[in-house]
């Protein structure tokens, strides 16, 4: 698998199954977690029909998705412009390390510039390294933020 013709485009209906696919399958290598798909179809749904909720990057071989990315937007008071966070990343392991993931960020940073977007940022798990190893080629550097949570579900 050499060289692999795929196209970066925007989500549309039709990726709902393989992204929600995709976020089952990331959260349970990533993590060990399984999801519910019932809520996790909603939550695509959901952000599928509305762009305040997220947009849709996915990668496709011959109109079959091979990988995809959701960002959404934060607006910052402080400087007046928007930032961009890069979630739900996934490439299925088949086309790991074929320059999906540097296509689909290319293809959303072009975007970004278009759209005058000041940042782009993701978080990623602390042991994800060979993660934090393709941001770092991609020319992201690690923030001075530390990230707080706290779980109002539970």
């Amino acid at each position: 698998m050499k060289d692999i013709d795929y196209k970066i485009v925007r989500g549309e209906v039709g990726d709902i199954e393989s992204i929600v696919q995709f976020q089952a399958d990331m959260a349970m290598e990533s993590e060990g977690c399984l999801l519910d798909i019932d809520k996790v179809t909603k939550g695509v749904t959901a952000a599928m029909h509305d762009e305040m909720k997220g947009i849709y990057w996915v990668a496709k071989v011959d109109g079959k998705a091979i990988g995809s990315l959701m960002l959404t937007r934060e607006w910052s008071d402080w400087n007046n412009e928007w930032y961009w966070w890069v979630q739900s990343v996934y490439v299925k392991p088949e086309y790991r390390k074929h320059g999906v993931y540097r296509a689909m960020y290319a293809a959303l940073k072009e975007e970004a510039k278009a759209n005058h977007v000041s940042q782009i940022r993701l978080y990623v798990d602390k042991t994800n390294f060979s993660a934090q190893k393709v941001y770092h080629q991609l020319g992201m550097n690690e923030s001075h933020y530390l990230m707080f949570e706290e779980n109002l579900n539970s």
